[in-house]
């Protein structure tokens, strides 16, 4: 087996030394920390003893990943001096799902088992580290969320407070997309690019949307032009390639014809799934 043009292919691949294991159990004691789950009547001198010991195990994980201890001190510092405000904001996240949600009965029901908030979790973390222009590691947070939630929030995207996704699978929001406060997004959702083109990697291509507006299931919102204006409600299953003003209702138009199930029809019924 000659093995010699697959190896000289992948001389144009550089990989840093990341352990994605290492990684993600990184962020999913953070997530455990951040509220109290196992902790029982844990301290605040054990509890910032312990976000001590992340931050330590997160710089390591940085060290050897990019060998350079100034710019691992730098944006390890920086992440846990925000680990407060970041905090404020998902409590935030959390009453709001909370309070529209009538099928949430405990805020801690909503913690532990909802996918939204899980993945908005993450993206708040992920967010501060992309912002810091962290290369890969964002990306792995991210995408490691889409693969346990289906929800797809890349780490570049700008979301505002009180963010809500209900259900949440196959929920996709762009790189430069921006959401305001109080939005509320049902599974399905794209907010993606009318173009895919490299040379369009610093253009903006996600659409915005303003505060609250609520996009219900399937709806697809496309362009890096396209606004969706506040107190908006954009139904399901709708198309929007342009802006929306405030609002504004918008919704797909289909006729439904219900019969007697008893009666002979005068027509025959014609199925599509």
């Amino acid at each position: 087996m000659n093995v010699t043009n697959i190896y000289q292919r992948n001389q144009n691949i550089t990989f840093t030394a990341i352990d994605k294991g290492e990684l993600i159990g990184w962020l999913e004691e953070l997530y455990r920390m951040l509220f109290g789950i196992g902790a029982g009547n844990e301290s605040v001198e054990s509890l910032q003893n312990n976000f001590l010991k992340s931050k330590a195990t997160f710089e390591t994980i940085l060290l050897n990943a990019f060998h350079d201890s100034k710019k691992t001190l730098a944006i390890a510092t920086d992440l846990y001096e925000k680990i407060d405000s970041i905090h404020a904001m998902l409590l935030d996240d959390l009453e709001a799902i909370f309070s529209f949600d009538p099928a949430a009965k405990h805020k801690s029901e909503i913690i532990l088992s909802y996918p939204g908030f899980y993945a908005i979790a993450v993206y708040r973390i992920s967010h501060q580290l992309w912002k810091n222009n962290l290369p890969v590691i964002p990306r792995i947070l991210s995408e490691y969320v889409h693969n346990k939630t289906g929800i797809d929030i890349h780490p570049g995207a700008q979301i505002g407070e009180r963010f809500f996704i209900d259900h949440g699978t196959g929920i996709v929001i762009g790189e430069t997309a921006i959401i305001g406060n109080n939005v509320k997004i049902y599974q399905g959702v794209t907010l993606g690019a009318l173009n895919v083109r490299k040379e369009e990697a610093q253009v903006k291509r996600h659409p915005t949307i303003q505060d609250d507006v609520i996009i219900y299931a399937n709806a697809t919102i496309l362009g890096g032009n396209t606004t969706i204006g506040h107190n908006s409600v954009i139904g399901g299953n709708v198309w929007i390639s342009q802006s929306i003003p405030p609002h504004s209702l918008v919704f797909h138009k289909s006729d439904i014809v219900i019969k007697n199930n008893n009666k002979e029809f005068p027509e025959p019924l014609n199925y599509v799934i």
